[in-house]
């Protein structure tokens, strides 16, 4: 960071990592022994919309690699836009392989930062459901660095906001937590949340 930067209460944006994704599944297990949550096998990657050929192929590309590295048949991977016009790629596993969920999201990223989409990337999330039906998402923001939870009330566009801030202190040890509150965006309608 330069004089003015400081001079002028400029900071340099933190360079994504994506290797942070990494941490979800020993995150989970705080979450599972603490709260009662568990893993519900659904992650998903948002990313600004874009229209299209490159895209269509990068979308391609992806799916190709996950068919590759899973060797299921189907399409692991499906494509869908939100109401409020942003692109969301869903992967689905099964509840137990957290750790491969995780590895196709950091796949799902890092191919659309290869092609180009780096700039386009907003986040990544990770669906969680306790006994009590309550869903929870920890969200990845790209730009950022950072995680946050998502607690939906169900059913309703309204949060629980006590759980979340109890989640995100019960994660400080597992995930590099957003300071910031006014970036913990509630993601209406994102694929992997489940209602």
């Amino acid at each position: 960071m330069g004089f003015l930067d400081a001079l002028f209460g400029r900071s340099k944006p933190v360079k994504p990592d994506l290797d942070q994704l990494f941490g979800v599944p020993s995150a989970a297990l705080t979450l599972r022994a603490a709260k009662g949550f568990a893993p519900t096998g659904l992650g998903s990657v948002c990313f600004a919309a874009v229209e299209g050929a490159a895209f269509t192929e990068v979308q391609q590309q992806v799916r190709a690699l996950l068919d590759a590295d899973t060797g299921r048949g189907g399409v692991p991977v499906e494509a869908s836009r939100d109401a409020y016009g942003y692109s969301w790629l869903l992967a689905r596993h099964t509840p137990d392989e957290l750790p491969d969920l995780v590895n196709d999201l950091h796949a799902v990223n890092s191919e659309l930062e290869a092609n180009g989409f780096g700039p386009q990337l907003l986040c990544s999330l990770v669906g969680f459901r306790d006994a009590e039906g309550r869903s929870l998402a920890l969200v990845y923001l790209y730009k950022r660095g950072t995680f946050y939870p998502v607690c939906k009330v169900a059913g309703q566009e309204k949060r629980n906001n006590p759980l979340e801030i109890e989640v995100s202190n019960l994660l400080r040890d597992d995930l590099r937590i957003e300071p910031d509150l006014s970036r913990w965006f509630p993601v209406w309608g994102a694929p992997g949340i489940e209602d």
